[in-house]
C-alpha cells in the first residue's frame, strides 16, 4: 500500500444544483426567522404548540425525502433518510444535555425556547464549517475515510465508557473553561434580566447569565459537531445531503425539546444505542476505506445501514421502557396479606 494510495483523492458528487441550494438555504433561513419572531416573547411553550411544530417538523424531512426519490432516485433519497435518522438520533441524546445545561444554568422556563434557539443556529453554522472541512479532506485523499471512521469508533468507546462507569450524567458548570473563560475576562450579573443578554451594570457592560448559558451551549455544539458530521459522511458523500440530513434535524429541537422534557431521562439504554451506531458507521467507513485499496474487502450497503441503525433505536427505546417498568414494580409497596379473624370472634 503505498503512499499514493493513501492520498487518492475522492471525487465529490452531488445531485444538487446552484437552485436547489439556493431553495434550500432559503428556506431554512425563513424557517429560522419564523422560530426568531416566535421565541421574541419570552413565553413558556405549551405542549400543545410543542407537539404540533414537531409534527411540522418531521412532516418535512418526509416531503423533502420523496421530493428526492421522485427527482432523484431511491439512492439519493435512501442516504437522505438514513443521514436524517443517524442526525435525529444523536440531536436527542444533545437534548439532553441541553436539558442538564438549562438546569445547572437556572434558566426560568420562559427564557428556555430562547436559549435553545441560540444553540440551534450556533449548531448549524458549527455544521456548515465541519461539513465544508469534511468535504475538503475527503478531496485530499481517502485516508479521511479512515479519519473519520477512527473519530467515531473513539467517540463510541467513549460513551460506552461513561455508560459501565455507573455515574449520573451531570454537567458542572464552573469547571466548563468556555465558563471560566467568559467570567474571567467580562463581568456577569447575578440575576437574570428578562431576554436581555447583555445589560449595563453598575457604570459598565455585562452579560447576564443567560448570554453564559448560550456560549455554554454553543461551546457544546463544537462537540456534537465533531462527532454528527462524520457519522452522516460515513452515510452519503454528497455534501448538499450531509447539509440537508443536520438541518432538518437540527430545525424541530427546540419544540422536540419540550415534548421530551420528561421522556429524555426515561430513555435510559439510548447512550448504548448511539454508542453501537457509531461503532457500527465508524467500521463501515473503515470498510469503505479499504474497499477502495483491496477489492475484495465488502462494504455495507446504505439500505442495510438503514434498517440496523432503526433496528437498534428500536431495541434500545423497548429494553428502556421494560427496565423502567420493572424500577417500578420493585419500588411499589407490597400489599399485605389479609388477615383473617378467627370464626369465633365475627
Amino acid at each position: 500500500m503505498s503512499a499514493g494510495t493513501l492520498a487518492h483523492a475522492v471525487e465529490l458528487r452531488t445531485i444538487a444544483s446552484p437552485t436547489l441550494w439556493a431553495v434550500t438555504v432559503a428556506a431554512l433561513l425563513l424557517l429560522l426567522l419564523v422560530d426568531l419572531l416566535i421565541t421574541r416573547r419570552p413565553h413558556e411553550e405549551s405542549m400543545r404548540a410543542s407537539v404540533g411544530w414537531s409534527v411540522f417538523y418531521l412532516l418535512l424531512p418526509v416531503l423533502f425525502g420523496f421530493y428526492l426519490w421522485a427527482g432523484h432516485g431511491g439512492g439519493a433519497a435512501v442516504e437522505f433518510f438514513t443521514g436524517f435518522v443517524v442526525e435525529k438520533s444523536l440531536s436527542v441524546d444533545n437534548l439532553f444535555v441541553f436539558m442538564l445545561l438549562l438546569a445547572a444554568f437556572a434558566v426560568p422556563p420562559a427564557l428556555a425556547r430562547q436559549v435553545l434557539l441560540y444553540g440551534i443556529v450556533g449548531a448549524l453554522v458549527l455544521r456548515v464549517v465541519f461539513i465544508w472541512l469534511g468535504a475538503a479532506a475527503l478531496q485530499s485523499g481517502t485516508w479521511a475515510f479512515l479519519l473519520f471512521g477512527g473519530i467515531l469508533i473513539v467517540t463510541a468507546g467513549k460513551i460506552i465508557k461513561g455508560v459501565l462507569s455507573g455515574g449520573e450524567q451531570e454537567v458542572d458548570i464552573s469547571s466548563m473553561r468556555t465558563v471560566r473563560l467568559v467570567r474571567r475576562f467580562v463581568p456577569v450579573t447575578e440575576d437574570y434580566r428578562g431576554s436581555r443578554l447583555v445589560v449595563r451594570d453598575r457604570g459598565r457592560l455585562a452579560l447576564t447569565p443567560l448570554a453564559l448559558a448560550a456560549v455554554a451551549i454553543l461551546a457544546t455544539d463544537i462537540v456534537f459537531a465533531v462527532d454528527s458530521v462524520p457519522a452522516v459522511y460515513g452515510v452519503t458523500e454528497d455534501p448538499f445531503l450531509v447539509f440537508a440530513t443536520n438541518a432538518f434535524a437540527l430545525l424541530g429541537l427546540r419544540a422536540l425539546y419540550f415534548v421530551l422534557k420528561g421522556v429524555l431521562t426515561k430513555l435510559r439504554h439510548l447512550n448504548h444505542g448511539l454508542s453501537v451506531i457509531l461503532a457500527f458507521i465508524g467500521v463501515k467507513l473503515v470498510l469503505h476505506w479499504a474497499h477502495g485499496i483491496w477489492a475484495w474487502v465488502p462494504e455495507i450497503p446504505t439500505l442495510a445501514s438503514l434498517g440496523i441503525i432503526v433496528s437498534v433505536l428500536v431495541v434500545v427505546t423497548v429494553t428502556s421502557l421494560l427496565a423502567n417498568r420493572r424500577d417500578r414494580l420493585r419500588a411499589a409497596p407490597a400489599r399485605p396479606e389479609p388477615v383473617e379473624e378467627p370464626a369465633g370472634e365475627r
